[in-house]
């Protein structure tokens, strides 16, 4: 995507491919969480387990360093 400062809603597509980039993200994510737990339920259980707290801050951070990545991608690169 060629994004130059001339054209005044670049910004407005930047947000709209985010939006849908990080919905499809989503729902990915969310079928694939959905079908490890249904493969992990045993029996006759109506609910799979809840992840712990350790497991979370992990995604936390992880989701973070995400964040932090697509941020740098709109930093021109460094001079050598």
């Amino acid at each position: 995507m060629n994004i130059t400062k001339s054209t005044p809603d670049w910004k407005m597509r930047v947000y709209a491919v985010g939006a849908v980039a990080g919905a499809l993200f989503g729902l990915f994510t969310s079928y694939l969480y959905a079908r490890a737990a249904e493969e992990d339920m045993l029996g006759d259980k109506a609910k799979p387990r809840s992840p712990s707290t350790g497991e979370l801050v992990t995604l936390g951070l992880a989701a973070l360093g995400l964040v932090r990545q697509i941020s740098e991608l709109g930093k021109p690169p460094k001079r050598r």
